[in-house]
């Protein structure tokens, strides 16, 4: 038995078509899916998933964020100074959230023997152990999950859209110790810590160093090919 066609008017809507066992996320692409205000709403709502997690775990949003610094930060930048200009905060604000790591086991504060007005922070390996399970580590296995490209491009994206914001509000990089313009790869060949070395310090760098951020980074020119 035939059957018979189904004509839809010209102006309906045309039904949608589904493919068997898909669910659509949350947050469906509409007209304004590419705008400034879309793009602003969807980070914060990551944010806040994040810091759900965060205070979960007892630790508030400031508390995770100085905690993920120092565990990337390298010896440069592992101070309060660097963290209250990380967090974009107070001193008093950093010193308490210091206060507060300290108190719970997750760092430890020292003097700096190079200089003694100085205090130097490191993270304990129960601050790494808690780190292991933060609101980052969701994120990332979410983000795990795209495809490569995607998260190449995401990433590109994300981090353009970072340096924008810092440029407009004057605020430091935080970069990679091997896009910094004060970066000398292979300069410290023969030198105990190298083989790199920081132009600013004139100290050498190691391997795992060059993949650190750093308080005093300043980006490398982009060098234009025509």
């Amino acid at each position: 038995m035939a059957t018979e066609a189904r004509t839809v008017p010209r102006g309906a809507a045309t039904p949608s078509r589904r493919t068997p066992g898909r669910r659509d996320g949350p947050e469906d692409v509409d007209e304004n899916a590419g705008s400034g205000e879309r793009v602003a709403d969807m980070i914060e709502r990551l944010g806040r998933l994040a810091r759900f997690r965060g205070h979960a775990d007892r630790l508030n949003a400031a508390q995770w964020d100085a905690l993920r610094f120092l565990a990337r930060a390298n010896r440069y930048s592992r101070s309060p100074g660097a963290i209250g200009t990380f967090l974009a905060t107070t001193k008093g604000t950093a010193s308490q959230t210091v206060n507060a790591l300290c108190r719970k086991k997750l760092i430890d504060r020292t003097i700096d023997p190079r200089d003694r007005r100085r205090v130097r922070l490191e993270i304990l390996p129960r601050g790494r152990e808690v780190l292991a399970g933060g609101p980052a580590h969701d994120l990332a296995a979410a983000a795990s999950e795209m495809a490569p490209s995607d998260r190449s491009v995401l990433v590109a994206a994300l981090n353009g859209l970072l340096g924008t914001l810092q440029r407009r509000n004057d605020r430091q990089s935080f970069g990679l110790c091997a896009t910094c313009r004060f970066f000398r790869r292979g300069d410290a060949l023969d030198s105990p810590g190298g083989p790199h070395r920081c132009g600013l310090t004139l100290e050498p760098l190691n391997d795992a160093e060059t993949g650190q951020i750093c308080a005093e980074h300043s980006a490398a020119e982009k060098i234009g090919h025509g």
